[in-house]
């Protein structure tokens, strides 16, 4: 665990659920990232999803096939307000934690979702690698990332009118903690760090101020939900979404769910406001039902 911790983009006492998504005029994106998060999910289901970056909840109702969903973000008012939309039904588990260093025991999962999360990452790999963990073998990912060779950023490119180039294979970080990312990279990073892509979905082709004003949402998102199935042969949409595999050997935990970061045990006695841990001692939080994995100081 010598690793150095990347920045984390946190949103604590952020109000963006409902100045970006309810106020925020993206009753199409919303939609649109609906259907695509239909076509990708499996229809059986699966005993436990991890949301990592859940926000407010905003996808979580989607997850209808899973019977337990960790619904995970890093800001605890975010989880909070998560809380006040899906309530503390057992099936719910709230989790604050930090994608680079998941408090959950190898091979976990039978699924993970990160959507709108990736253009956060100063270090996708490094990410994915940590996903993989606790994945089981053969456990499904799906991933949404934002595109840097989308079509806009191609004109205004041809038209010079930004420096970076769409076609470059690098992340663009456009403001701090804020990244787009060429799908060729991405498809590397995930074959990189043990996921076979099965699918792409190409997203929010009509991302434009002008054309929400002049259609109906209804039909926008029916416009994109046919726009949607060209993903596997092209990718000039503003996000993609990925349908991958865990594939190569998983070593699950038979016995445990959380993991001490501190010192990797699995043996934690749980009370009302902590969780501690057998081995180093070390006690993590339990605020109002959230368990508290965000760490305050570097990694050892």
């Amino acid at each position: 665990m010598s690793e150095q911790i990347p920045p984390v983009c946190d949103y604590e006492g952020s109000d963006y659920q409902a100045t970006f998504w309810d106020a925020g005029g993206r009753a199409y994106e919303d939609g649109a990232e609906s259907v695509a998060l239909r076509r990708l999910l499996p229809p059986e289901g699966g005993d436990l999803l991890l949301e990592i970056g859940a926000g407010a909840g905003r996808n979580t109702p989607r997850y209808r096939g899973f019977k337990r969903i960790i619904v995970m973000d890093y800001s605890l008012t975010q989880l909070q307000q998560a809380q006040a939309r899906l309530g503390r039904d057992k099936r719910y588990i709230y989790v604050a934690a930090n994608v680079y260093r998941l408090p959950f025991v190898s091979g976990l999962c039978d699924a993970v979702t990160m959507i709108r999360v990736l253009h956060h990452m100063a270090d996708a790999p490094l990410a994915l690698r940590e996903i993989r963990r606790v994945l089981r073998c053969d456990a499904i990912f799906i991933l949404e990332y934002a595109n840097k060779q989308n079509l806009k950023a191609i004109l205004r490119y041809i038209l010079r009118r930004q420096d970076w180039s769409p076609f470059q294979k690098e992340p663009v970080e456009f403001v701090p903690l804020n990244f787009d990312f060429h799908p060729a990279a991405v498809r590397r990073y995930l074959e990189e760090n043990g996921f076979a892509l099965q699918r792409q979905l190409t997203v929010s082709h009509f991302r434009l101020g002008l054309l929400k004003r002049i259609f109906p949402t209804s039909l926008l998102v029916a416009m994109d939900s046919l726009a949607q199935l060209t993903g596997n042969w092209w990718q000039l949409s503003p996000s993609v979404f990925t349908l991958s595999r865990a594939i190569g050997d998983t070593q699950p935990v038979v016995d445990g769910f959380f993991r001490c970061l501190k010192c990797g045990s699995t043996s934690l006695d749980e009370t009302p406001d902590t969780l501690s841990c057998q081995d180093c001692g070390h006690k993590w939080p339990i605020v109002d039902g959230i368990y508290d994995f965000r760490e305050k100081e570097p990694a050892p």
